[in-house]
């Protein structure tokens, strides 16, 4: 027996992707739109962790969060079936975000997260201003 209470859940489990989420290629495609240009999927500081969009010479770490697996304040659901499993996992996702966080901070990097459930429109608005922000204070330098 695996980790999933029914054949059903382990399709619908195995179907999650990594990367190129729904979120992420709506928010790519808006950046892309406005001129900026960035990584896809990169390790900042090598290892496993990844974020979801890198802009690495302004050394910004872009994450686009679901919901369920990063424990969303607003939309976070816990599974009934199988809690003993999944509750400890999300709850150690959650730990590792904050984790990565501050490593990277601790490395001279800006991290950025957004939940999936934000406006596409938004989350670009906000990275842009993030990144000219980024470039004002590196000009008065």
């Amino acid at each position: 027996m695996s980790w999933a209470s029914t054949p059903g859940a382990r399709r619908s489990m195995q179907a999650n992707r990594g990367r190129d989420t729904t979120p992420e290629l709506r928010v790519r495609k808006l950046l892309h739109a406005a001129g900026a240009r960035y990584r896809v999927d990169l390790a900042p500081l090598g290892g496993r962790r990844r974020a979801d969009i890198v802009f690495s010479r302004r050394r910004i770490a872009v994450y686009i969060d679901g919901c369920f697996w990063h424990g969303c304040p607003q939309h976070a659901t816990y599974p009934r079936t199988n809690s003993d499993y999944w509750l400890p996992k999300l709850k150690r996702n959650v730990e590792r975000d904050r984790e990565t966080d501050s490593q990277l901070r601790q490395a001279g990097w800006t991290v950025l997260r957004y939940w999936e459930h934000e406006a596409p429109e938004q989350i670009v608005r906000s990275i842009l201003e993030r990144i000219e922000r980024d470039r004002e204070v590196r000009s008065r330098t």
